[in-house]
């Protein structure tokens, strides 16, 4: 009987050692390895600018509350709540220290594609690297460069306050095994270059979808309601429907939404407020085609 046991305990044991091998293969950080990212030349600064404003940056990297010159200052500090704990936004400055100056562009790149950080572990997705994983490598390589000239800050950001598990960050491949990759949002027939341009910027570098549509308990989005509205991820009230379905701005023109992103006032001259007061400000710098591409795109998306 003690043998049989034994026996027992033993495949159980061998079981589970199994069972965790696999998920770590499974689930492992997969960064792109340096060749990857050789041979894209030299940055295309205005280019990377322009990356930067669709992005967002300074919107989560600036100091809390900096206003005009300051907001080019990265250092970080911002508090993201959520309902899995309290992430502070890390400095990304050229400081040598305390931001990115000692990365490579292959540090930079699989951190926005891949959700890698550069010693080799799983990056959380507030960091929204689930929407990045879409932008090309051209503009990864631009951005990268336009970073680059922006100025110094030795600002270190407190850690993540996360409770167990959440702070585990093996259990981060899981997350990416079920939610990560970069395939199309929505598949849009017959769609035409602004259409198209429009996808790329709500889908990638705009990374709207990371506030605009709602989450499952893991923190996943659930892919039928994209763009769809969603409780605020940072705390009260709701973000709202931006499909053509939606009551907010279901009746806008594409005109209408193109001058909302550059002016900020509705077709009822009403403003921006809350956070998309500054996601409005950024997008203001890009050029009037891709404000057009952006409406056109959210046209034509499925009414929710």
């Amino acid at each position: 009987m003690i043998a049989r046991f034994v026996r027992w305990l033993l495949c159980l044991v061998g079981l589970v050692i199994i069972g965790f091998a696999t998920f770590y293969v499974v689930t492992a950080p997969s960064p792109l390895p340096a060749s990857h990212w050789a041979g894209l030349g030299d940055p295309d600064i205005k280019n990377g600018e322009m990356v930067f404003w669709a992005g967002g940056c300074t919107s989560c990297h600036a100091a809390p509350g900096a206003q005009g010159d300051a907001k080019l200052v990265l250092s970080g500090g911002l508090a993201l709540n959520s309902p899995f704990g309290t992430f502070h936004v890390p400095n990304i400055s050229p400081d040598e220290k305390a931001g990115l100056g000692s990365w490579t562009l292959a540090d930079f790149g699989n951190a926005m594609k891949r959700g890698v950080g550069r010693n080799g572990e799983h990056l959380y997705p507030s960091f929204p690297y689930g929407s990045y994983a879409r932008m090309s490598d051209k503009d990864i390589n631009d951005l990268w460069g336009f970073l680059k000239t922006l100025p110094k800050s030795a600002n270190v950001a407190p850690p993540h306050e996360l409770p167990f598990p959440f702070n585990i960050r093996l259990a981060l491949g899981g997350w990416k095994f079920l939610y990560f990759n970069n395939q199309p949002r929505v598949v849009l027939a017959n769609a035409d270059n602004k259409v198209g341009r429009g996808q790329y910027l709500v889908e990638g570098p705009g990374h709207c979808g990371e506030c605009h549509t709602p989450r499952d308990a893991l923190g996943g989005f659930l892919k039928d309601k994209w763009l769809a509205g969603a409780p605020n991820p940072e705390g009260k009230g709701n973000i709202p429907d931006i499909t053509p379905g939606s009551k907010a701005v279901g009746s806008w023109s594409a005109a209408d939404i193109a001058n909302y992103l550059e002016t900020g006032f509705t077709p009822d001259f009403d403003s921006a407020g809350g956070s998309m007061a500054e996601v409005q400000q950024n997008i203001a710098h890009l050029p009037a085609s891709d404000r057009e591409a952006i409406a056109a795109y959210l046209k034509v998306l499925p009414a929710r």
